[in-house]
């Protein structure tokens, strides 16, 4: 998805001198001629991922709109625009929650790292923020990304299922994101801030099981040398996620049974019960009921669980979620390499939007944080998801867009004419290549295609001799025409 920047400017021209530049780069633009259109724009929720602001404007000010802007809430980056470069009001503007400045008018060069520059910042503080709250246990339902149908259908029942200490059962495919939720449902309830235990059931050896749920006492079996704490009361006054909980040997769902109705444990070789205040939130990616039908699940457990059951749905079922997880793992991602990709090209948001994705969002975050790592291009291509495009990346010579230079007429004789041969437009990176560079690969290639005969090259290329010898000397292309004259004799002889 490309970023959107909104720009805020009295001015007509400069605002439309700056969408040139941005357009150029690939960002969307929006305009507005005030500060109280940019606040209205805002507030509609329309896409704005950074404001350009001009400080002198009639009406509501600069600082004013950006004073306004925080005052609101809204976090996005902004960047100040002045005519005057007044130290004062740049100090002031960056007081207020300015990123970066530049005074007008600025080179396109000077605009496009300002913007970027800006947007890594804001990426960047996105992600402490995010980690913080994942860290503290303060991660809500506000924080996931999607808007389907079906993820607002989960945040509606998930904000009602906090408020209470109801146990609750969350399925879904694997890679859904069930341990999200369990966090959201934590961090929007009245345990916000307490422990949140999170354990696999599905990964702990089964003679380990009740010793790292439940704990165990120093002495109680060969190499206890310790005493040991169980999950339940690493997570006492919090939340204990049980994940894959239909993995749980049999003996052991009988103790998590009796731990939920009693509110209290047995550790492994413990005298009395310890008593805890846990509240349990269950997933799994098997059918519990089946499970129970077949005797691998205890019937009672199963209704313990399932009070509050929430399905997690699979990625196919809300594709329109795609572009907004895609954005959230670049912005990531880029955070954590240290990379600048901008976003996605339309083709490639096309591939991965129609992608059936067995392994869910799961699946998707690691295609992308590969596709992160390689890519050099300041989008994302096909290419960049081989195992879901097909398409392997191109070498570095056969990435850039190629120009074909029709081939000479054939003379009256019957010559055959010389094959058609690219001039490379873009480098290997995606980016054009400079005038002087594309020219010189050109007036090569025409000096090869004619067999050094000047008059010919210089009359093709629509140039006088003259000025076809200076930019020989000037790219050094002596020597090839020396080659092509020796190849031409050749081959007429």
């Amino acid at each position: 998805m490309s970023k959107t920047v909104l720009v805020v400017d009295d001015d007509p021209t400069q605002r439309r001198l700056i969408q040139a530049v941005l357009e150029r780069e690939g960002f969307a633009v929006a305009h507005a001629e005030n500060g109280d259109q940019a606040i209205a724009r805002l507030q509609s929720g329309a896409p704005c991922d950074l404001v350009l602001l001009d400080l002198n404007m009639p009406g509501l000010s600069g600082q004013e709109t950006l004073k306004e802007m925080r005052a609101r809430g809204f976090a996005q980056p902004v960047v100040v625009l002045t005519a005057t470069g007044g130290i004062d009001t740049v100090v002031q503007a960056m007081q207020a929650g300015a990123v970066d400045f530049f005074v007008k008018p600025a080179s396109p060069e000077r605009i496009i790292v300002s913007i970027r520059n800006a947007l890594s910042m804001g990426a960047l503080k996105g992600e402490v923020e995010r980690l913080k709250k994942h860290a503290t246990g303060r991660m809500t339902f506000a924080d996931m990304v999607g808007t389907s149908p079906a993820m607002t259908m989960v945040k509606r029942m998930g904000e009602r299922a906090a408020k209470s200490s109801i146990p609750i059962l969350i399925t879904g495919e694997s890679g859904v994101g069930k341990e999200v939720i369990a966090r959201a449902l934590h961090g929007s309830s009245d345990r916000a801030g307490k422990p949140f235990v999170a354990v696999n059931c599905g990964a702990i050896p089964e003679n380990l099981v009740e010793s790292i749920l439940f704990g165990h006492e120093k002495g109680s079996f060969t190499g206890a040398t310790d005493k040991h704490l169980g999950k339940f009361q690493e997570a006492n006054g919090g939340t204990l996620f049980l994940d894959e909980v239909g993995e749980l040997p049999l003996d052991i769902q009988v103790k998590l049974l009796r731990a939920l109705q009693e509110s209290e444990i047995d550790p492994v070789g413990a005298k009395r019960s310890v008593k805890v205040d846990v509240r349990i939130v269950s997933a799994t990616n098997r059918d519990l009921t089946q499970a129970v039908k077949d005797g691998a699940f205890r019937e009672d457990l199963f209704y313990r669980l399932n009070v509050f059951p929430i399905e997690a749905p699979a990625l196919r079922e809300r594709r329109e979620d795609i572009p907004a997880l895609l954005d959230h793992f670049i912005r990531r991602f880029n955070v954590e390499e240290g990379k600048s990709v901008v976003g996605a090209s339309p083709e490639t948001l096309a591939l991965l939007t129609g992608y059936d994705w067995p392994g869910n969002v799961r699946q998707l975050e690691n295609a992308v944080y590969r596709a992160i790592v390689l890519a050099d291009a300041p989008y994302l291509q096909p290419y960049d998801f081989p195992a879901i495009s097909g398409i392997a990346a191109p070498p570095p010579e056969a990435l850039p867009a190629a120009v074909a230079v029709p081939a000479p007429v054939p003379a009256a004789g019957g010559e055959t004419p010389a094959a058609e041969a690219p001039v490379r437009i873009l480098d290997h990176r995606g980016h054009l290549r400079t005038l002087e560079e594309i020219e010189r690969d050109l007036i090569q290639l025409a000096i090869e295609i004619y067999a050094g005969h000047m008059s010919e090259v210089a009359r093709r290329l629509g140039i006088g001799r003259s000025t076809l010898y200076r930019k020989v000397r000037e790219q050094g292309l002596e020597g090839v025409i020396k080659e092509a004259s020796n190849e031409g004799d050749t081959a007429a002889a």
